[in-house]
């Protein structure tokens, strides 16, 4: 929960970085949409550089296993979704979790996808697959898809993929179904929603 440190008032928010990333830097990461205005969160002002947030102590259950029995994993981001399934990413190639990465990613527009140098980057070295997704506004240089996540974007290999989820509501209850149709097991698909 974070929120200026001089209100009580908080919002929720994913952490951004792994673990290992915290404790080598020494900070926490978040990624905030803001508004036109700069507000952000409960409508809260502007932060400006130097500010001074309260943060309480990390809560939820929305978290990489310690020891996954899985070797095949999936990420499903929408939007500002893409904050604790990053976390987790870098967190399993960091601990050189063995296993297969995919990330699929939708956002609004191109200028939506957050961290995107970051995950192209993973790609090319073959460390991630990456698979993106423009919901409305497209730019004419656009490569990725277009519209929605659609089932034929969520074909597995194998039906024992570990399966992540984290993005609007419409995503967060639709998604589940297709990959239960797919042969995944509702154990395999962990949910975050906001």
């Amino acid at each position: 929960m974070l929120g200026p440190r001089a209100q009580s008032a908080r919002a929720p928010y994913s952490i951004a970085c792994s673990p290992e990333d915290a404790a080598r830097d020494s900070i926490l990461e978040f990624l905030i949409k803001i508004d036109g205005a700069g507000r952000w969160g409960e409508d809260f002002q502007a932060v400006r550089r130097g500010a001074l947030l309260g943060v309480s102590a990390p809560t939820g259950s929305f978290v990489f296993p310690d020891s996954p029995r899985e070797r095949h994993f999936l990420f499903i981001a929408g939007g500002t979704g893409i904050a604790p399934l990053r976390s987790m990413i870098r967190h399993a190639l960091t601990a050189r979790i063995p296993g297969r990465i995919r990330l699929l990613y939708s956002a609004r527009t191109p200028d939506d996808f957050a961290y995107l140098p970051e995950l192209r980057g993973l790609a090319r070295r073959g460390e991630i697959e990456l698979s993106l997704t423009a919901t409305r506004r497209m730019t004419p240089r656009w490569r990725g898809s277009k519209g929605r996540i659609v089932p034929a974007q969520l074909a597995l290999d194998d039906a024992a993929t570990l399966c992540f989820i984290c993005g609007p509501a419409s995503m967060v209850e639709d998604i589940p179904l297709v990959l239960g149709q797919l042969g995944v097991e509702r154990s395999r698909i962990l949910l975050e929603d906001w």
